[in-house]
């Protein structure tokens, strides 16, 4: 059991059903550790700098926070690439520093979940310099996964000089590195980040070890990064002529993978607090998901369907209808995310009709908001999409700086880039450094409160961010955070009411609009204004009284006349 007991919740603490877990319905915030707020001046993130806003997440109206890495690393891959899995990197702070946030986020009422990256390491991780240090066959090499290669296809070339797989890195190039002693090692992602081999019991045990270190701090649950990469092919085949995109078969989910979710499962429930995991799951089918999502394995699976889709009601139907379908069979809850640090931010996709860029490719989106100016359609959209985000049932995942209506800063200088796709793609990729510039939460110029003083930040933040910070939002009642507030304030009044189940309107092939219990949500995609069905278009009787058959509206994204519904708008209706 937890060394840190939880303390009681506050008067502002969020709703906490007695017959579900808190995670079913939770929203949750993502905090980019790095980009959220700084306490020291270096210009990054740290630990100490989210405590201090903590009481603006609570006030915001989240359930939960999601840190991605703080953990020791070289920041090859943003903190994703861990050299020691049980220490806070000085950047970031220390454990006393952890541990002083985990009880100031349960003093606020909120829940803490932590990335755990279980598919590689840092290539500076203890274990690896051993294996780099061992010889071939030894057993420091059996925890990662090196192979001989092939001989090559060109008679000019050694046999050692072919990879052993066709394999692609995510992040451009072979998935494959050759060491000085004629092994390959394989990474998934950046060389800087060798996969582990999972088929070794020691890497089990290490982690099943690592669970238990953080739930002993408190922490609430574990969001697993490459949740389905655990286990590759034992047979190393070639993908061929199969997409290089291809999810399930010799490289992500592998049958082996679900007996280690097994046990993971068993380690958590053995903690008090309805602690959970959630797994970053790629799958082919949604039968192959649900796998995943049975009782003795995942609590839920991060789903990006509704991030990927572009901006059309017909899209979004089919991904809402998909994931619930996946979903119910497996008692499980279904999850919703617009943006996160992987991805162009949605107020920068939406300003295209024709959906967003695949990762690490360029937006190439034109418009003021395409390089940080004031945002166009794209705001208007992503307020709109907000409001179906939180009207859908199961939990709805925030990434840090959509409530203040951030786009994606696409003309950060190419000396200032960091993340590995920009030198793995020889420069024609930009990466994800776009969603993940600093927040701006108060002042006139660079550094916008991130950084106290005049402290450069580690990316670049754009001038015209100086009205979108918190500050200078906090008191219009138009903003785009006074929005967010609204209808989280919303949502949990509604929650109590709401069942799980969807009753599909036809209002058009422009518009989305379903029922849950109370609850009408519309959602109008086109570019004309749409009649919203039995709204009562008066005050009178009081909102708190419901008539036969009438709606009255509860909120909208943009300012509705009468019963239309502007173009590019979303509303909920109460009754």
């Amino acid at each position: 059991m937890s060394r840190f007991p939880r303390e009681g919740t506050t008067p502002h603490s969020p709703r906490q059903p007695q017959d579900a877990p808190w995670w079913r319905d939770a929203v949750v915030y993502e905090v980019y550790v790095r980009s959220f707020t700084d306490s020291d001046g270096d210009g990054e993130g740290d630990l100490q700098g989210i405590r201090s806003r903590l009481g603006r997440l609570r006030d915001l109206g989240v359930d939960a926070l999601w840190l991605t890495p703080f953990y020791r690393s070289p920041l090859a891959d943003g903190g994703y690439d861990v050299a020691d899995y049980r220490d806070v990197d000085p950047r970031f702070g220390s454990l006393n520093d952890f541990d002083a946030l985990v009880a100031a986020v349960h003093e606020h009422g909120l829940r803490l979940i932590v990335d755990i990256v279980p598919n590689h390491t840092s290539d500076q991780h203890r274990w690896f310099q051993e294996a780099l240090a061992a010889e071939p066959g030894s057993p420091a090499r059996e925890r990662y996964i090196f192979r001989s290669g092939r001989e090559s296809s060109s008679s000019e070339r050694s046999a050692e000089e072919e990879p052993p797989t066709d394999w692609p890195s995510a992040f451009g190039g072979s998935a494959w590195k050759q060491l000085p002693d004629g092994e390959w090692f394989l990474h998934l992602y950046a060389p800087e980040q060798p996969d582990l081999n999972w088929r070794n019991p020691e890497v089990r045990s290490e982690f099943e070890d690592i669970l238990r270190f953080w739930l002993d701090r408190g922490v609430d649950g574990f969001r697993i990064d490459v949740a389905a990469g655990l286990f590759k092919d034992p047979e190393f085949r070639d993908l061929g002529d199969r997409s290089r995109h291809v999810v399930d078969g010799p490289i992500y989910s592998r049958p082996e993978v679900h007996e280690v979710y097994r046990d993971w499962r068993r380690i958590i429930d053995s903690y008090e607090g309805e602690r959970m995991a959630i797994g970053e799951v790629w799958t082919d089918s949604p039968e192959d998901l649900a796998l995943y999502l049975r009782p003795d394995e995942l609590h839920q699976a991060f789903q990006f369907d509704l991030q990927l889709a572009k901006w059309s009601a017909s899209a979004f139907r089919k991904v809402i209808t998909d994931t619930l379908a996946a979903i119910e069979p497996t008692g499980s809850a279904p999850t919703w995310v617009l943006s996160s640090h992987d991805s162009v931010r949605h107020v920068t996709r939406y300003e295209q009709p024709a959906g967003p860029p695949g990762i690490g490719t360029p937006p190439g989106i034109g418009g003021p908001s395409g390089i940080g100016g004031s945002p166009g359609i794209g705001l208007t959209r992503a307020r709109a999409a907000l409001l179906l985000l939180l009207a859908l049932p199961g939990s709805a995942y925030l990434y840090q700086g959509e409530e203040l209506g951030l786009p994606e800063v696409t003309d950060i200088p190419e000396a200032a880039l960091q993340d590995p796709i920009w030198e793995r793609s020889g420069h024609t990729k930009r990466g994800r450094d776009g969603c993940r510039v600093p927040l701006p939460w108060s002042g006139k110029n660079e550094p916008f409160g991130f950084s106290p003083g005049d402290a450069r930040p580690w990316l670049p933040m754009p001038e015209a961010w100086r009205s979108l910070t918190a500050e200078a939002q906090d008191e219009d009642p138009a903003s785009t955070l006074s929005f967010y507030k609204e209808a989280l304030a919303a949502r949990r009044k509604l929650l109590p009411d709401l069942p799980d189940t969807l009753e599909w309107l036809e209002l058009g092939d422009d518009v989305v609009a379903f029922r849950r219990g109370p609850l009408t949500c519309v959602l109008n995609c086109g570019n004309a204004p749409v009649r919203l069905p039995d709204v009562r278009l008066s005050d009178v009787p009081p909102p708190d009284v419901r008539l036969p058959g009438e709606r009255r509206l509860l909120l909208g994204s943009a300012p509705v006349e009468g019963d239309l519904l502007p173009a590019n708008a979303s509303a909920w209706l109460l009754g």
